[in-house]
């Protein structure tokens, strides 16, 4: 399991997306020059702490994270983990999405000045392609051993 590539791809992926609960998505600078922070978990600003909590992102990661634990894993069932990576990766995009969806909703509510997007928003970008080199990487495998089922 820990030998193939793939699996360190999935476990990179894994790491990866793990970062977010970290790093901010988004600063948006409101008209009364306050600054509101969107993370993981929603609209937030230093004095007042969590204005308004994003459950489905909360929810779409998590099952990310679960997804991708649960794939490297099924390391014996190699077509079921590349359907499930593919998913997976659907819903990488899915939360990059979202996400921006979410911030420009709050900016158009606070009637922001600003939005400053960070680099920690290409997270899931970076994921979903690792996600895709352990796609690849599981088909290498697949092809390998439907040809060697052949020989015999």
């Amino acid at each position: 399991m820990i030998q193939r590539i793939q699996t360190l791809y999935l476990f990179l992926a894994f790491a990866v997306m793990l970062l977010m609960f970290f790093f901010p998505f988004a600063e948006i600078l409101s008209g009364e020059g306050l600054i509101y922070t969107f993370e993981f978990d929603g609209l937030q600003t230093s004095e007042k702490g969590l204005i308004f909590q994003a459950i489905p992102l909360i929810i779409l990661l998590c099952v990310i994270l679960g997804i991708t634990i649960v794939s490297i894993f099924l390391y014996k069932q190699r077509i079921i983990q590349m359907r499930l990576n593919f998913i997976n990766m659907v819903l990488m995009l899915g939360y990059v999405g979202l996400s921006y969806y979410y911030v420009r909703h709050f900016a158009d509510k606070l009637e922001s000045v600003a939005v400053n997007y960070e680099l920690y928003g290409a997270i899931p970008f970076v994921a979903a392609l690792l996600t895709y080199l352990a796609i690849r990487a599981i088909g290498k495998d697949e092809a390998l051993v439907r040809s060697i089922d052949r020989i015999r």
